[in-house]
C-alpha cells in the first residue's frame, strides 16, 4: 500500500495511492496508522473497498512530507562501498550515526531555501526506513518484523558546514533538508529492501545509479544496531546512506553544487521518485 500526506485548507490529510488516482482518508493520520500498525492498515483496506469512482482526488495535490512526526531521525553516513571509495575513505567497522530534526521535512515537488550560510550544497539519495514497533535490544533475524514501510528520501547536505567541526549536524538538518516521499510504501511491497534499484537524477542527467545491495550495513544490521542503542518507536525514520556519485565525489575542479535553478530527482526502485526545487 502506498500512503501519502498532503494538504488541503493549510492542514494535512492522509492519502492512498491507488491505479485509480489518491484516495483521501479523513478519519486517520499516517502516523495513527502507523501506530495502530496492522489494524490500521486492515481500517485503510475497508476504506478502499468501500470507495467509489468520485470519492478519488486527481493527481494535482500539494504534497506535504510523507512522514509526518518521527520522534527520531537516525541517519547513517559512509554505508557504500563505492561511495567510501570515491572520497577514498575506509570502511567503517560499525555504522556512523547522525541526526537530523522535523524541521528538515520536506516533501516531494517542494522549493528547498537553499540557506546563506552555505555555498555548497549536494544530493544524496538514500532508502528511508519507517519503523513500525517499538524496537529495543532486537536481532538481526527480526529486525525486519519492526519495520513499517520505507520510502525515497534525499539527505541535503551543506559540505562546507558539515566540515566545519568533527560534528556533521549543522550541515544536514536546516530547514527542508530532509525531502521525503513521495510515498510511503508498506513492507509487503518491498520483500527485500536490500536489492533495490537507487538513483538521482539533476536537471534531467543521472548523477548516481547504484543499487542498495552496495550497502556495507544491510537494513536488518541497521535496526538491530541502533536498537541496542536506544529504543526505536513507531513513526521513527532511519535513512540508511547514499551510494557513490555526490557532488563532493568528484575532483574538486569538477565540483559544481546545487543552486537555486537546479531540480533534483531521487528514485528508488518501487518507491517512487521525489523531486525538489531550490530557492
Amino acid at each position: 500500500m502506498k500512503l501519502l500526506t498532503y494538504y488541503k485548507n493549510d492542514k494535512k490529510h492522509l492519502g492512498i495511492k491507488l491505479a485509480e488516482g489518491i484516495l483521501p482518508v479523513n478519519s486517520m493520520s499516517i502516523q495513527e496508522v502507523i501506530n495502530q500498525g496492522e489494524q490500521g492498515i486492515m481500517h485503510l483496506q475497508q476504506i478502499i473497498e468501500k470507495s467509489s469512482v468520485d470519492d478519488y482526488l486527481s493527481e494535482e495535490i500539494e504534497y506535504a512530507p510523507a512522514l509526518t512526526e518521527p520522534e527520531k531521525i537516525i541517519c547513517v553516513g559512509l554505508n557504500y562501498r563505492k561511495h567510501a571509495d570515491e572520497i577514498k575513505a575506509d570502511y567503517p567497522k560499525y555504522p556512523i550515526l547522525f541526526n537530523k530534526f522535523n524541521n528538515a521535512l520536506s516533501a516531494h515537488q517542494a522549493k528547498v531555501l537553499i540557506p546563506e550560510t552555505t555555498e555548497r550544497l549536494d544530493y544524496e539519495v538514500e532508502l528511508g526506513i519507517v519503523i513500525g514497533k517499538k524496537a529495543c535490544n532486537i536481532s538481526e533475524s527480526e529486525a525486519l518484523d519492526y519495520v513499517f514501510g520505507y520510502c525515497t528520501t534525499n539527505d541535503l547536505s551543506a559540505r562546507d558546514l558539515q566540515k566545519r567541526t568533527g560534528q556533521w549536524m549543522l550541515g544536514k538538518t536546516s530547514d527542508g533538508f530532509l525531502p521525503i516521499g513521495p510515498y510511503i510504501v508498506t513492507k509487503e511491497e518491498i520483500p527485500n529492501p536490500n536489492n533495490l534499484k537507487i538513483k538521482t537524477k539533476l536537471n534531467g542527467n543521472i548523477v548516481q545509479d547504484s543499487n542498495t545491495s552496495d550497502m556495507i550495513f544491510s537494513v536488518p544490521e541497521l535496526i538491530s544496531y541502533i536498537s541496542k542503542h536506544m529504543t526505536l518507536k513507531p513513526g521513527d525514520l532511519i535513512i540508511t546512506g547514499t551510494p557513490e556519485g555526490v557532488i563532493i565525489g568528484k575532483p574538486i575542479e569538477e565540483r559544481s553544487y546545487l543552486t537555486q535553478s537546479d531540480e533534483v530527482t531521487v528514485e528508488i526502485e518501487n518507491l517512487g521518485s521525489l523531486t525538489t526545487r531550490f530557492k
